[in-house]
């Protein structure tokens, strides 16, 4: 351990992983993995333990189908049906909601994730874009004014705003890379005067989706991620356990100086130390 945190843990039912600086590291395009060392120790171990566990990323740009294999590729045991991104708890929520067509700005994997979740899209430009029951923000490298455009006036006439991350930075194996979904929610922000409401972590939506997802009460969840903002802050909301880890955007130095509602219960150099911690019993 890194850093001297000494709060209680209590023995995990469930655990969440992040994906990009706990499991993996991206590239800054999202097409190439490389796998963080125990990534794939641990998960094999929960798997053949029959541990409840999933990994919930706030990358937006494929559905689990699509990069599922990619990382069993690599060699990380996650099937498809325990991966889960902000367009899963998206899907949840508008058909919660009622929405018969929701306005993405995004890449062809999130509208194909959302279709897959049975949600009725539309595209910027497309019949219908502005008159649209809901807006939702998520990858999109290529995002334009006129899609920004779009994105207002369906808000301006009374559309609900989304975002699946406003997150500005997220660890890739060059550094920080840029989160798109901050800049263009925050731009529709800007012009309508409406914030996004979010969908991926830190927000509770993410969390209840989680917690449903694997099965178990909130406060039995071990969420395991490297930013302070995002798992760590979503973790302390819902009263799960917090750990952080040192090997995406945060430091043990930068752990340490967290304000209460961002400081983890322990800090891990990787994953090969979770074991150590107590959690799995």
């Amino acid at each position: 351990m890194t850093a001297p945190f000494t709060e209680t843990l209590r023995p995990a039912q469930g655990i969440m992983f992040d994906l990009d600086g706990t499991l993996i590291l991206s590239d800054r395009n999202l097409g190439g993995y490389k796998l963080l060392p125990g990534a794939v120790e641990l998960l094999s171990e929960l798997e053949a333990s029959g541990f409840p566990f999933l990994a919930l990323t706030n990358g937006s740009a494929y559905p689990a189908a699509q990069q599922g294999p990619r990382l069993r590729a690599l060699g990380l045991p996650i099937p498809d049906s325990h991966l889960f991104t902000p367009n899963s708890v998206a899907g949840h929520m508008f058909r919660e909601r009622g929405f018969g067509r929701v306005l993405v700005l995004g890449t062809q994997g999130v509208v194909d994730a959302l279709t897959g979740e049975g949600i009725a899209t539309v595209r910027p430009g497309e019949d219908g874009a502005t008159s649209a029951d809901a807006v939702y923000v998520a990858w999109h490298p290529d995002c334009a004014m006129p899609d920004i455009h779009a994105a207002c006036e369906a808000v301006l006439a009374g559309a609900a705003l989304f975002s699946a991350s406003d997150v500005p930075f997220f660890a890739s194996q060059s550094g920080r890379a840029f989160g798109y979904s901050c800049a263009i929610g925050g731009a529709i922000a800007r012009v309508t005067g409406k914030e996004p409401e979010l969908t991926g972590k830190p927000s509770l939506h993410a969390m209840n989706f989680v917690a449903a997802r694997l099965g178990v009460p909130m406060e039995s969840i071990a969420v395991i991620g490297d930013d302070p903002k995002v798992e760590t802050e979503m973790a302390r909301a819902g009263g799960a356990m917090g750990i952080g880890v040192t090997t995406g955007t945060t430091s043990a130095q930068e752990w340490a100086a967290q304000p209460p509602e961002r400081r983890p219960h322990r800090v891990i150099d990787g994953l090969g130390e979770l074991r150590a911690l107590g959690l799995l019993g």
